[in-house]
């Protein structure tokens, strides 16, 4: 873990893409801005978490194997055959977006 000490106003830099900045200070709580593409999901820890514990309690609910898509395949079964664009940000190459953190 990288430790840093910042004033208001100062910030740094994750990548190319991303700026974090320290607007305010008051006591214990720190307020920050975050710039990021559109393409990066930004969440507060405790929501990540409980996104997380959310994922893992779905898969481990008994839903057999190719359900899912099968349920896709029937509910677009009226929809456009080309999938929609994921937008110009996006790698399809290697399924990264331009931050450098992948969409799972």
């Amino acid at each position: 873990m990288l430790i840093l000490s910042r004033k208001v106003g100062q910030g740094i830099r994750i990548g190319d893409a991303i700026t974090v900045t320290v607007m305010a200070v008051d006591g214990a709580h720190v307020r920050l801005g975050l710039d990021a593409p559109a393409t990066c999901k930004i969440l507060r820890e405790e929501l990540w978490r409980s996104i997380a514990r959310d994922n893992a309690a779905a898969a481990g609910a008994g839903v057999p194997p190719g359900a899912f898509a099968q349920l896709l395949r029937h509910n677009t079964a009226d929809a456009p055959a080309s999938p929609p664009s994921r937008g110009s940000d996006f790698d399809e190459s290697c399924g990264r977006s331009p931050c450098g953190l992948d969409g799972s």
